[in-house]
């Protein structure tokens, strides 16, 4: 039976069937949206083939008028290479170079000002993207996918939009989800992590007013997230791995419930795996499992008994397992017990660490200012940043 099942938390826009994404496309183009799509992506993904394969998908995406690539990690020639790549997109693009002397210095400005939008990451990556979009175009609407979807079509983009952007759905918030599998289940950061981490933290005061929301979400950290320009303007979130989990925990600061629903934007998704990076706290899943339980612990800020919460966690964690095993089993996947149980206390250790980090600050806040805070404080940075894109471009091109 097809799952249209309604939780009330918000809503959930199923995959019934196999509906023509076409038509969709259809009236998206119809509607003619000044559309903005924001791609934060980092120099060592622009060879993959994954990458190219997304470009080829968004030459036929027409209701997309602004493309935006934020480049992080890259050196001069990566930023040409960029240019030679995104060039063949038929929408208006712009790349910021992240780590070029213009937008370096434009970040120096936010950090002395005191309006840091936080070490490199795909947050930092999204904020300023963010600020370009809303200081270049006048888009309504901002959407975001990751450049490592590895069976993308532009039915996922169609899909994640339209909610947003038809004015008889009137969302201002759209988020993507998808069931995660290949052989085996996939999305360990969101099963073994997130979900028993949040009913492990349940008890909690405050947890109904700051946490509870992110419950109403199928999968809070995917990359795939729609805004209403209004949102862009406030959200907060912070620069690592937590991102996509901060900015879904503020969300609800600023919209209505009945404002915000999830989709399903496709049958199944694939992307690049990150490794446990069991010997190393920064990085892969291990530096991932620290980011994210480090937001939601400064999103409620109330002391944490450290000993209780990995306690509960693995108590949790270990009932779900069970849950995961029938469900893989039913559907013919594979399923290790033991790498499930070794994850979740890799995973424990890194709740630990988040834990002792927040203990050594409880104050800070989960996320950098939004940009109207940042233009309040700095008015023009954002024009700042627009000709800082525009020169480097520009040098590029006489080059």
């Amino acid at each position: 039976m097809s799952d249209f099942h309604q939780h009330g938390g918000i809503a959930t826009l199923h995959h019934l069937g196999n509906p023509d994404y076409k038509k969709l496309e259809k009236e998206l183009n119809e509607l003619s949206p000044v559309m903005a799509l924001v791609l934060p992506c980092h120099a060592r993904d622009l060879r993959s083939p994954v990458l190219a394969a997304i470009l080829e998908e968004l030459t036929q995406t027409r209701f997309v008028r602004h493309v935006i690539v934020g480049l992080d990690g890259a050196d001069e020639s990566h930023f040409h290479f960029a240019r030679s790549l995104f060039q063949k997109l038929p929408q208006e693009t712009a790349i910021l170079w992240n780590d070029g002397p213009r937008m370096s210095a434009i970040i120096a400005q936010l950090e002395v000002a005191g309006m840091d939008p936080g070490a490199r990451g795909k947050g930092r990556n999204l904020r300023l993207c963010f600020g370009y979009a809303l200081s270049a175009t006048n888009a309504p609407f901002v959407a975001v996918h990751d450049c490592d979807i590895v069976n993308y079509r532009r039915e996922m983009l169609a899909r994640l939009c339209f909610p947003v952007v038809h004015p008889e759905m009137a969302f201002e918030v759209s988020k993507g989800f998808s069931a995660r599998f290949s052989d085996r289940l996939n999305g360990r950061v969101m099963r073994l992590l997130i979900s028993p981490l949040l009913r492990a933290m349940e008890d909690l005061d405050g947890f109904p007013s700051t946490l509870g929301s992110l419950q109403n979400f199928r999968y809070p950290i995917s990359g795939e997230v729609c805004l209403h320009r209004r949102v862009v303007q406030e959200i907060r979130f912070p620069s690592d791995w937590g991102v996509e989990t901060g900015m879904m925990a503020d969300v609800f600061r600023l919209c209505d419930p009945h404002r915000v629903c999830q989709v399903d934007i496709a049958e199944t998704y694939d992307h690049k795996h990150q490794d446990l990076s069991e010997k190393d706290p920064l990085g892969g899943l291990n530096k991932m499992a620290c980011d994210v339980t480090l937001c939601l612990l400064r999103t409620i800020s109330v002391p944490i008994n450290p000993e209780k919460l990995v306690t509960d966690y693995l108590r949790i964690g270990r009932e779900m397992m069970r849950f995961y095993a029938a469900d893989a089993r039913i559907n013919l996947l594979q399923y290790d017990a033991a790498l499930e149980e070794h994850t979740a206390i890799l995973f424990a250790g890194a709740i630990e660490r988040a834990v002792s980090i927040f203990a050594g600050d409880p104050s800070r806040p989960p996320g950098a200012p939004g940009w109207s805070e940042i233009e309040a404080r700095l008015p023009g940075i954002g024009g700042a940043m627009v000709q800082a894109v525009k020169l480097d471009d520009e040098k590029a091109h006489c080059d």
